[in-house]
């Protein structure tokens, strides 16, 4: 079975357009990589969960935005990795600033014994759809293409 993800893309309306809220992974695998690094913020559930309910707890969990509001259905993709990733998007705003994200550990550097604890995200940032077309996780853009087209009807 191949693993599944649930994940919430956050988006406001500004003088400057239509924005979009990316996370960038933590830890130091991420910590140089930038475009095609991001994604929205996502995690990974089991059979039986309702995957509405762990996007909206990811979020959270990510960020420490509290989603509100109602989610309009996004689809899903599946990544390189063959990861299923489900997502919604939600109006709403958030100020990266103000970044919350869980903790995850690892042994680093590698076989070193050592573990230590890096944030599942350490940073945040509103895009343009273009720009976060060149910041997102390629399999994700998709997930831009269906939020303007759901938010141009």
């Amino acid at each position: 079975m191949p693993k599944r993800s649930a994940g919430i893309l956050l988006y406001r309306r500004s003088s400057a357009g239509l924005e979009l809220l990316l996370v960038h992974p933590g830890g130091p695998f991420w910590a140089k990589k930038d475009l095609g690094a991001w994604s929205i913020p996502k995690g990974e559930y089991s059979e039986g969960e309702d995957a509405l309910a762990v996007a909206k707890r990811e979020l959270e969990e990510e960020t420490g935005a509290r989603p509100q509001g109602e989610c309009l259905p996004l689809g899903e993709v599946v990544q390189a990795g063959r990861k299923i990733v489900t997502a919604w998007a939600l109006e709403g705003d958030f100020d990266p600033a103000a970044l919350r994200s869980n903790m995850f550990e690892i042994e680093w550097p590698p076989k070193s014994g050592r573990k230590q604890s890096f944030p599942e995200v350490d940073r945040a940032q509103w895009f343009s759809p273009d720009d976060a077309r060149t910041k997102i996780l390629q399999s994700q853009s998709e997930f831009i293409s269906r939020l303007l087209q759901a938010v141009r009807r």
